[in-house]
C-alpha cells in the first residue's frame, strides 16, 4: 500500500515537472514559481519492537520487557542486544531459571546460591548496570569476549552470546527497513 501511495505521488510530481509551457520564458517563470520540498526521512527507533518480536518468536516470558532492555542499555552505554543475548544463552531467554528468581542471566547463581529479582525489569536493570560497572568500567572489558572471560567459565561463552546478538540484529534489520519505508514523507 505504501509503495502505491509513493508511486502515485512521484507520478504526479513528474507529470507536473515535465509539463511543457508555451515558450521558454513561461517555462522559466513556471519552474521558479514551483516549490519542491525535499524528501524527509524520519529515523524511527525500532530496537524495542524488533527485540520484542524476536523474544516472542523464542517464547520468552520477558518479551514485554523489550523496552526495558533498550532503555537500560542506553542508560549504561552498552550494546542493546547484549543483556538479552546473555539471557538467551544462560536460560533460553528466561525459560529455564531457578524457581521464582526472574534471573535469566545466571547472575550470582552457583551451587545453592541464587540471586532473585522482584521482576524481569529489575533483573534487566541490575544486569545492565553490572555489565557496565563490574565488567567494563572496573575490569576494562570492551567486548563480549572480554566480558565472557570473567563472566563465565566456558571459553566459548563470548562466541555463543555473540551468535544471539547477531540473530537479534538480523531481526532488527528487517524492522528497520520496514519502518523506514513507512516513515518516508513527500511534500510538493
Amino acid at each position: 500500500m505504501n509503495k502505491l501511495i509513493i508511486s502515485v505521488v512521484l507520478f504526479a510530481l513528474l507529470t507536473t515537472l515535465s509539463a511543457t509551457p508555451v515558450n521558454a520564458q513561461a517555462k522559466i517563470a513556471g519552474m521558479s514559481a514551483m516549490s519542491v520540498t525535499p524528501v524527509k526521512v524520519v529515523k524511527v527507533d525500532t530496537r524495542a519492537k524488533a527485540l520484542r518480536a524476536y523474544l516472542l518468536d523464542n517464547n520468552s516470558p520477558f518479551a514485554d520487557s523489550a523496552e526495558t532492555f533498550v532503555k537500560s542499555a542506553d542508560t549504561y552505554n552498552i550494546d542493546w542486544k547484549l543483556v538479552a543475548a546473555i539471557a538467551g544463552l544462560e536460560s533460553g531467554f528466561g525459560k529455564h531459571i531457578p524457581y521464582q528468581s526472574n534471573n535469566a542471566w545466571g547472575w550470582g547463581v552457583y551451587g545453592d546460591n541464587v540471586i532473585r529479582f522482584a521482576s524481569w525489569d529489575e533483573g534487566i536493570e541490575t544486569i545492565s548496570k553490572g555489565i557496565r560497572v563490574r565488567y567494563m568500567d572496573e575490569r576494562g572489558a570492551a567486548n563480549v569476549y572480554e566480558i565472557g572471560s570473567t563472566y563465565a567459565s566456558s571459553p566459548t561463552w563470548g562466541v555463543r552470546v555473540e551468535m544471539f546478538m547477531n540473530k537479534i540484529d538480523a531481526y532488527h534489520k528487517k524492522f528497520e527497513t520496514q519502518d523506514t519505508a513507512t516513515a518516508l514523507s513527500l511534500t510538493i
